[in-house]
């Protein structure tokens, strides 16, 4: 069944020119029997990246489709992009760093097209990354599961298998803050996870540090749900029903004891801490209106720069 489906092999890329032309050589050895196509979103690196995609694209002009970015637009404006110029039947979305195997992708591939799920996401019995890559994963997860409704055994990971239809629906979105997975479980709810084996890092580290990682699940937070205005409304509410009770208390006591001093020091907490939580309200509802801003003015995803289509699609 696979041999007779195109299958797209999506890598978005930053720093990564030490591995990436191996990955290419080995997913197009690993694939050989198979009609396989191979999208290289280049995130603006700014090693010479450009330099060796230009290389293998001459080398591979029927197999690689190569674009490259103005300007860092991070991993999911990336695969947006990879998406929006695949051609194949079944889109797998993977990592530059070797981590990801090429026989794993095959395996991935296979599983999918067997099987009647739109889209299968990775799951690993041992992950190799960093303690801090790996807690940020998990707090990733439980915050998909809150706010996306994500299903409590399905683990999110960037290599996943996406089918033609899902791709189609996907694609659709316009806005600036395109989180694949979150516009995934929004149009279906048919979904699997697959164990694949996690390899160590060949060469350099992870592009995903703290800021990154957090600006990331801001994202997710606030594109796609409205829970934590929600929550916070309900956080005014006990704030709010909390202080009446405290100035009861207040009054009950003045009463109770004309002499009992006016307590400055526990006046400014009680200012200072509310005052605080004001602050941090107005910063979230901030947030909201900013997204708002950016779609009113149709920021986009991302703008290519540069882009070179494979000439034509031959196994």
């Amino acid at each position: 069944m696979l041999e007779e489906k195109l299958i797209s092999i999506i890598i978005p890329t930053y720093k990564g020119v030490k591995t990436l032309p191996n990955l290419v050589e080995e997913l197009i050895t690993t694939f050989k029997e198979h009609s396989i196509e191979i999208i290289i979103v280049n995130d603006c690196s700014p090693d010479t990246t450009h330099k060796e995609m230009e290389v293998l694209v001459r080398k591979y002009p029927n197999k690689l489709t190569y674009l490259k970015f103005s300007k860092n637009y991070g991993e999911h404006s990336a695969v947006m992009a990879g998406l929006r110029n695949s051609e194949g039947d079944l889109v797998i979305v993977m990592d530059d760093d070797f981590q990801n195997p090429p026989l794993e992708a095959l395996k991935l591939a296979e599983y999918t097209l067997a099987n009647n799920h739109d889209v299968v996401f990775t799951k690993y019995k041992i992950k190799n990354d960093t303690f801090i890559r790996n807690i940020m994963s998990k707090i990733a997860n439980i915050s998909a599961q809150i706010i996306l409704k994500k299903p409590k055994d399905l683990y999110f990971s960037s290599f996943k298998a996406i089918k033609k239809n899902i791709v189609n629906e996907i694609t659709n979105y316009e806005g600036p803050f395109p989180y694949i997975d979150g516009l995934i479980l929004s149009v279906t709810n048919n979904l699997e996870s697959y164990e694949v084996q996690h390899d160590e890092r060949k060469e350099g580290k992870s592009s995903y540090d703290i800021y990154k990682l957090i600006k990331h699940y801001g994202n997710l937070v606030t594109n796609f749900s409205t829970i934590p205005i929600h929550l916070f409304s309900i956080v005014g509410l006990i704030i709010t029903f909390t202080s009446f009770l405290f100035i009861l208390i207040t009054i009950f006591e003045k009463f109770s004891n004309p002499n009992l001093p006016l307590g400055y020091s526990t006046i400014i907490t009680v200012i200072v801490f509310f005052s605080g939580i004001q602050i941090l309200f107005l910063g979230l509802i901030g947030e909201y209106v900013g997204k708002i801003l950016k779609n009113v003015n149709k920021e986009k995803q991302y703008n290519i720069n540069y882009l070179k289509k494979k000439t034509e699609n031959k196994t």
